[in-house]
């Protein structure tokens, strides 16, 4: 799945917050409910307008970028 699938950042859609692409779902609340230990399911129960596929490939990006030896390099270029 292509990053611009998952993510979609737009100062008209919750003030440039990265949302779930076609939705007004923010990218960080599937990190806040895995956080409070609230299950995939539930998070999508919650956020019917999130497909499974985004939020899995959302998690699978995460890991990527987050497991890369040269990470410290990159956060200081993304930050």
């Amino acid at each position: 799945m292509k990053l611009e699938e998952i993510i979609t950042v737009d100062p008209e859609i919750q003030f440039g917050t990265p949302v779930f692409t076609g939705t007004r779902v923010p990218i960080e609340s599937l990190f806040w409910h895995l956080e409070k230990s609230i299950s995939l399911d539930d998070f999508l129960d919650d956020f019917p307008s999130v497909t499974r596929e985004q939020a899995v490939a959302l998690i699978e990006v995460a890991s990527e970028v987050l497991t890369r030896s040269d990470f410290f390099k990159f956060y200081e270029i993304a930050a």
